[in-house]
């Protein structure tokens, strides 16, 4: 078997898991477990199904960075539960789901699963800064459709979005972006940033949507090509564009490095952070069937277990 890195948007998993999984799954203290099950198996049938044999769980150890905020405020807004002006803001994450987290840090740990994050970036950051960096072919697994920008079907960097569900992963290439969106992944970022998200809290330009953001760059390229095209009285862009271009201006000269992902992290090597799956062996083996039954977390422990030996 070639080897393949799959570079999980953890985060991205676990909520899923939460939300698709009820909190009815519990360990005989009451506290849920669902988050964790469901992450397992995830992780599990992902393995097994596109044949991984290293993963880095990608994590966020700022999920709304400061710079980020600095240069658009908005960033993200809607997810804060409370501003912190020495430390990351606290996101908006259901207590259930909170106690959770060291849960899954541990088994994660002990399944020797590399988790790798990088001081004020976000987990896409880390995995853009790895999928660019890899000489593997990568799959990326998230439900952010930021993470499209990183697709290069030169480079065998794919995307398995998770947005449908577990049943519905789609396994999207240049081929898929260019169809649902009518550009580019390495103009992704540039549409994203003309469109705006709302999810991200990003204003985008006010009267351009998916269509023309889409026309504009299938015409001019980049964004950057667009503004100087806007700026050029003799160019073909419309006085409506550049009206609403104008009006952005501000927005537009920040924009695009909110959106596009942080390429060039220094991170752990593959090798220095683990990131081989192989069996779990001795006292982690052990402590995990007796976690698998102090945590109530079922059959979810031994799928993983199962993928992890088959990988190695």
């Amino acid at each position: 078997m070639s080897d393949r890195l799959m570079l999980l948007d953890t985060a991205s998993l676990y909520f899923r898991a939460f939300y698709g999984l009820p909190d009815s799954i519990r360990r005989p203290d009451g506290q849920p477990v669902n988050a964790v099950r469901g992450l397992l198996d995830m992780i599990a049938r992902l393995t097994t199904d596109y044949e991984a044999t290293h993963l880095i769980a990608c994590w966020d150890d700022d999920w709304r960075p400061q710079w980020r905020v600095d240069l658009i405020p908005t960033y993200k807004t809607h997810r804060v539960a409370e501003v912190r002006e020495s430390a990351p803001d606290v996101e908006v994450v259901p207590d259930p789901l909170e106690a959770q987290i060291p849960m899954i840090r541990k088994v994660l740990a002990l399944a020797g699963i590399a988790v790798v994050g990088a001081p004020e970036h976000e987990a896409d950051d880390v995995i853009g800064s790895y999928a660019r960096q890899a000489t593997l072919p990568v799959d990326a697994v998230t439900g952010d459709r930021d993470l499209f920008q990183i697709i290069d079907d030169a480079r065998s960097v794919r995307v398995i979005y998770t947005a449908g569900g577990m049943k519905k992963l789609q396994v999207l290439d240049e081929a898929a972006i260019v169809a649902k969106y009518r550009v580019l992944p390495e103009q992704y970022a540039d549409f994203a940033t003309l469109r705006g998200d709302s999810s991200d809290g990003l204003p985008g330009v006010a009267g351009i949507g998916e269509k023309t953001a889409a026309s504009l760059l299938g015409e001019f390229g980049t964004l950057g090509s667009l503004l100087a095209a806007a700026a050029d009285p003799q160019s073909s862009v419309s006085g409506a564009v550049r009206a609403k271009l104008a009006a952005a201006g501000a927005y537009l000269e920040v924009a695009p490095t909110v959106v596009k992902v942080v390429p060039d992290l220094t991170l752990p090597s593959l090798d220095q952070a683990g990131a081989r799956l192989h069996p779990v062996m001795g006292k982690n083996r052990t402590e995990l069937d007796q976690l698998a039954e102090e945590w109530n977390l079922g059959g979810s422990v031994r799928r993983l277990l199962d993928a992890l030996d088959a990988a190695g």
